[in-house]
């Protein structure tokens, strides 16, 4: 994150000043010129830590309270650590959505692309789930004021997932209680799930907002709805017409069933769901034949699917469907790289910590 830097300071004070702050705000006692060597990365030496502290002195944003004491921040001071924080934060938020709507946009091109694929490969028809997101974790918290009676609170869940919320008040914030409440919720909350956020957690978290505890209880019941929501399946297909290849599948009524089936969607997300729900360990790839097929109108095909993970929590399913008389090992084959090869792409593109 990019230091602040405000008129009359440059990147050395900045940083010193910033370590004055926290070093204060944490402790409660004036803070000395070798404290602060080994708060920052400045490698300086305590004289000459000295020298810029005399200059913040002079500039007005840390105060010495006696002789020979260390410096404590000033007004002026507190108002640089609120602004910058406050721009660290609106920085923080825009780089996230930035990066959740770019990363949406290219993992949905390269899903459409691993359906076509497949198709182009094994020559029947293909299909892969965006990726779900069970027992999500909460990532992030951003209050933000819209108007007088308006905040817009937006709510980032583990896998980039963005819910945006808006929340009745009955007057503003300004921008340090704001931030004081942004700082409260993600201390309180960050890396927890619907299940781990329990009555202590909630009381705890209510009686540290203070006045603004109503505001932290709609906060959380933001918060709830968010986790507890399912997301839509999306479900990319491809190779349809592919079935015309083959003559068991090509009279007029069973494929007109048949791709019916495969694009309206609703029992592919059926049985994806009810798949990606019940699977236990080992079963990444099955095989249906013939009757064994979840789906009525593919009762004369087979249906191979795979689930394909990218990360805790994170699952997908592709399939391929086709004749009974299919290449099972070709298809076995294919279905195997695409998973692998959705693991390297997933998780090179995935943010870097504390970006």
């Amino acid at each position: 994150m990019s230091v602040l830097v405000i008129e009359g300071l440059d990147e050395r004070k900045t940083k010193i000043l910033k370590a004055i702050i926290k070093n204060y705000l944490d402790t409660g006692e004036p803070v000395g010129s070798r404290t602060i060597s080994k708060y920052t990365d400045l490698h300086l030496s305590s004289a000459t830590i000295r020298n810029e502290m005399s200059d913040l002195e002079e500039l007005g944003y840390i105060l010495q309270p006696h002789t020979s004491a260390g410096r404590i921040p000033s007004d002026k001071g507190y108002r640089f650590y609120v602004d910058n924080l406050i721009a660290e934060k609106n920085q923080e938020i825009s780089d996230m959505q930035n990066f959740v709507i770019e990363h949406t946009e290219k993992m949905e091109k390269v899903l459409k692309s691993v359906a076509k694929l497949l198709a182009n490969n094994t020559e029947y028809a293909a299909m892969i789930t965006g990726p779900q997101y069970h027992h999500r974790k909460l990532k992030f918290i951003q209050l933000s004021n819209v108007d007088a009676g308006q905040l817009l609170c937006v709510i980032v869940l583990e896998g980039n997932v963005v819910k945006n919320k808006m929340l009745a008040v009955d007057e503003a914030l300004n921008d340090e209680q704001l931030l004081k409440m942004n700082i409260l919720l993600n201390t309180s909350l960050n890396g927890l799930s619907l299940e781990q956020i329990n009555l202590g957690t909630i009381a705890a978290l209510k009686d540290q907002a203070g006045a603004y505890s109503s505001l932290a209880a709609d906060v959380l019941d933001a918060v709830a709805q968010a986790l507890g929501e399912d997301e839509d399946l999306q479900i990319y297909t491809s190779g349809a017409t592919n079935i015309f290849k083959y003559p068991e599948l090509s009279n007029s009524e069973k494929a007109s069933e048949f791709i019916s089936a495969f694009e309206e969607k609703q029992m592919l997300a059926n049985m994806i769901t009810d798949k990606l729900e019940n699977r236990g360990p080992g079963t990444g790839i099955q095989v249906y034949i013939g009757d064994e097929s979840p789906i009525k109108t593919m009762k004369d095909c087979s249906v191979v699917t795979a689930a394909y993970e990218l990360g805790e929590g994170v699952t997908g399913m592709i399939g391929i469907i086709g004749p009974k008389r299919m290449d099972y090992e070709r298809v076995l084959h294919n279905l195997k790289n695409i998973k692998k090869q959705l693991d390297i792409i997933y998780h090179k593109d995935e943010k870097p910590a504390g970006g």
